[in-house]
């Protein structure tokens, strides 16, 4: 499916690389703005874009079942060897559809994107959050981190406006828990003028009838 889903274009070819540069950074210390707004495990954690399997780790030993959605084949099959957790579930799938995710509607206490949603336009990032709203438990939570920046070569990303994003998630009825700018890690993207937003949301719990 990859050859299909045009924002993976370049990880293949710079996989030996990008599995050094994730793996050297933890994951408290990437996703520290949202870790207070994690449901508490056990749970369902789908992480969508999950690259070299750091976080979908991660997730499998703090007690979580993971389905780790990656449409790079050569990331996906690396990312197997080097996290073989049991409780991790990989799929070659990709926003905005999710379509091998049918079935699955209103079953994920989490769902995460590092570094995905601005692979995306913004007609497929309108159907996108829609298709996520739709995966998420009530009370669950969504958690994104967007690149800003330069676009490295090769590689295919577009400007997500943080008033679109929030515009977005209120759509579908998502409240807000966070909405923060945040220096990229690495010296080399400092430098270029990378910067991040981190944003997370919850989905209303079903009130009783």
């Amino acid at each position: 499916m990859a050859e299909h889903v045009r924002g993976t274009r370049g990880y293949a070819e710079e996989a030996d690389d990008l599995f050094i540069r994730y793996e050297s950074y933890d994951f408290e210390s990437v996703h520290a703005g949202w870790l207070d707004f994690i449901p508490p495990p056990p749970g369902l954690v789908l992480d969508i874009g999950a690259g070299t399997g750091r976080d979908a780790a991660w997730f499998s030993r703090a007690g979580y079942s993971v389905v780790a959605v990656e449409p790079s084949d050569e990331m996906r099959r690396r990312a197997k060897a080097l996290h073989p957790e049991p409780d991790i579930e990989w799929l070659d799938d990709s926003l905005p559809s999710l379509g091998l995710l049918a079935g699955r509607e209103g079953t994920f206490d989490l769902v995460q994107l590092s570094a995905v949603w601005m692979h995306l336009d913004a007609g497929e990032r309108t159907v996108a959050l829609s298709r996520l709203a739709q995966l998420m438990k009530p009370g669950g939570v969504l958690a994104l981190m967007v690149r800003h920046g330069p676009v490295p070569e090769g590689r295919i990303m577009f400007e997500v406006p943080t008033e679109e994003m929030l515009m977005l998630a209120e759509a579908e009825g998502l409240d807000g828990l966070l909405c923060e700018k945040r220096d990229a890690a690495g010296e080399a993207n400092r430098k270029a003028g990378v910067t991040w937003m981190n944003y997370a949301f919850r989905k209303p719990a079903e009130q009783p009838g």
